[in-house]
């Protein structure tokens, strides 16, 4: 079962927590002695910095799939680092991003440093409502036989996440994960029923169908699922895949899983029907399809955020980090005053035309 690591950082001795467990996440994804003293000094200046400039939040950190998925390879897991806070804002981010400006009282690395040694480094931040920055960590060196990233056509789609595990938990019955075939780019989110680690083995095992089902249409998917899912406590499971040489989306769901599609700035719902996938899965499942364009983004949520949630029109940014756009949206659903309920997992699809 994949772990996640939620620090709450209030005061100085969760810095240490944060460092420690990009430490672990890093022997977990098996990067080497360098790239693992990187996630750690990332770990360490965003976890600073919550201190510093926000009075506090919370670093999340996994082992996820790359953003970008190349053909004909083996995916290598990255070590995400996410830093979350309700604080007043960064005024310029430009300038915090900028070589040279540090944090006080921090190893003196500063977000630009941050940015230049992580493979992936974004930051999103809103006046009066918080901060996210965001980075991951990958392998410096690719496995032997393996070809050159150059040599691989990228999918013009990305996709990312986060997840936070109910009651600072050590797994997350929820889970998310993506995969290619040919031109194909499936999104999976799953829900274990209730909490702990029954809930996790019974969403662990969605991910792990999901791979043997990469071709096929969600619908069909699902009913693998149905029944790789047999003999776990079940999950509410919700997928969609993005046909890029068609130009469609399909869409399927059984359960509680949110779904939030951005068509030219306007957001719609796309429909689950009720069941329990490995449990109690329709008689007959209805799939969704529409058109997809350069202009789209697809939303995943578990029922961690509230029932109510709507995406805010800025959310709807393809260009923005998947993770990121992710992140906030968890950042905005909840608050000190507003805790998550459940374990909340935010999935996240979204257009990239230039293929990076």
């Amino acid at each position: 079962m994949p772990r996640v690591w939620e620090v709450p950082v209030h005061d100085s001795t969760r810095v240490r927590d944060a460092r420690v467990a990009a430490e672990h996440a890093a022997a977990v994804a098996s990067l080497d002695e360098p790239r693992t003293a990187v996630a750690s000094l990332v770990a360490t200046e965003l976890a600073t910095n919550l201190l510093k400039h926000a009075g506090g939040g919370q670093v999340l950190i996994e082992v996820v799939a790359p953003p970008v998925l190349a053909a004909g390879v083996d995916v290598l897991p990255v070590v995400q680092i996410a830093a979350v806070d309700h604080g007043p804002g960064i005024a310029d981010v430009g300038a915090a991003l900028g070589d040279g400006f540090s944090t006080a009282g921090s190893l003196g690395a500063g977000l630009g440093t941050c940015r230049r040694i992580a493979d992936d480094f974004e930051l999103h931040s809103a006046p009066g409502r918080g901060t996210v920055a965001l980075a991951r960590v990958g392998a410096a060196v690719r496995p032997a036989g393996r070809p050159a990233p150059e040599s691989e056509p990228a999918l013009r789609v990305r996709a990312g996440g986060v997840n936070v595990p109910f009651g600072g938990a050590e797994y997350s019955g929820d889970a998310w994960a993506w995969v290619r075939s040919g031109d194909r780019a499936t999104l999976m989110l799953a829900d274990g029923l209730g909490h702990g680690p029954e809930a996790a083995r019974a969403s662990t095992a969605a991910v792990d169908a999901l791979r043997g089902a990469a071709g096929l249409p969600p619908g069909e998917a699902l009913r693998r699922l149905d029944g790789a899912l047999a003999g776990t406590r079940g999950a509410a499971v919700a997928v969609a895949q993005v046909d890029l040489a068609a130009g469609r989306l399909r869409f399927a769901g059984i359960g509680n899983i949110g779904a939030r599609l951005c068509e030219a700035g306007v957001w719609r719902p796309l429909v689950s029907r009720p069941g329990i996938v490995g449990v109690h899965r329709p008689g007959t499942l209805r799939e969704e399809q529409t058109a997809w364009g350069d202009d789209h983004l697809l939303i995943l949520h578990s029922d961690g955020l509230p029932s109510r949630w709507t995406p805010p029109p800025e959310a709807c940014r393809p260009g923005i980090d998947p993770a990121v756009t992710a992140a906030v949206t968890v950042r905005d659903a909840s608050s000190s005053a507003r805790p998550v309920r459940d374990d909340t997992a935010v999935a996240v699809l979204a257009s990239n035309p230039a293929g990076r």
